[in-house]
């Protein structure tokens, strides 16, 4: 264990900012989705590598930058690892495939991923996520194992849990059991997390209330969260950071109608992140 104070890093989605309005009730650009997360103090931004300009515009703004994308060839992986690596350095996500690849081509792609990461010197992380090659945990287990004994080393994973959860029908009962517990190892050795909130039966829940108040559904998964943080500073905590993803999607699709405002909940739960942080590696 790295004896230094580990740090956690917030990273905004650029999505979150999908149903925001501007003062002129047009839809927000990158631009200003990129002042509005500096305005809040958080550390790093993710959206596609290919905006113009991106890399002066997070500079201009002190944000650090974590590529994001889909792959499903070994052409798509090299082109999105190596523009992601010409703007910055921080932990890249990969969904990887489609939920019919196999796992041999799953664990073929994974190998040169692995490799691409090496190659231009950034750390690449294989989410778990729906629609993708790693869309359950047995999936996921086999291209792991698969890629380990195949090349004696384990990718880097970026967990989020709430597909599982989903997949498994769990409850807050048995999250760390269920979830933590078989990959600690793993998620101890990433450097990246998307921590969307979530229960057994819904992949996203609401943050707040909407009048302030923090929603019973997030009070019932914030023990595990700080499992999750505990778990992590107590491994190897690869380069001392944790790059934490306060995850929460558009509606339609993982957000509901009757959902808050998201950017507003989003907020709230990268600043409670980052009080359970401190309140767990004191």
């Amino acid at each position: 264990m790295n004896n230094q104070a580990a740090e956690i890093k917030i990273l905004i989605n650029y999505w979150t900012f999908w149903d925001q309005k501007g003062p002129d009730g047009k839809e927000l650009d990158i631009p200003e989705m990129i002042v509005r997360t500096a305005a809040q103090g958080f550390d790093a931004f993710t959206c596609p590598s290919d905006f113009p300009n991106l890399k002066e515009l997070l500079s201009q703004h002190e944000l650090r930058f974590a590529a994001a994308f889909q792959a499903f060839d070994r052409a798509q992986l090299k082109r999105e690892i190596e523009k992601g690596a010409e703007i910055d350095s921080g932990p890249m996500n990969c969904q990887l495939g489609r939920h019919n690849t196999s796992t041999q081509e799953a664990v073929s792609l994974t190998l040169e991923m692995m490799s691409l990461a090496a190659d231009n010197g950034v750390d690449v992380h294989l989410e778990t996520h729906r629609d993708t090659c790693t869309e359950t945990p047995e999936k996921t287990a086999a291209i792991i194992e698969t890629c380990f004994n195949e090349s004696g080393k384990f990718p880097l994973v970026n967990f989020d849990f709430s597909h599982f959860s989903c997949v498994k029908h769990l409850d807050a009962g048995n999250y760390s059991e269920r979830l933590l517990e078989p990959n600690k190892s793993l998620f101890q050795h990433s450097s990246l997390w998307h921590m969307r909130p979530f229960n057994g039966h819904h992949c996203q829940v609401p943050v707040t209330d909407g009048r302030g108040n923090l929603s019973s559904e997030y009070l019932e998964i914030r023990p595990f969260i700080k499992d999750c943080i505990q778990a992590w500073t107590c491994g190897p905590r690869p380069n001392n950071e944790l790059w934490v993803c306060p995850e929460l999607g558009p509606i339609p699709g993982y957000g509901l109608s009757c959902f808050p405002d998201r950017w507003a909940d989003t907020i709230i739960l990268a600043n409670d992140l980052k009080k359970i942080w401190s309140e767990t590696i004191k």
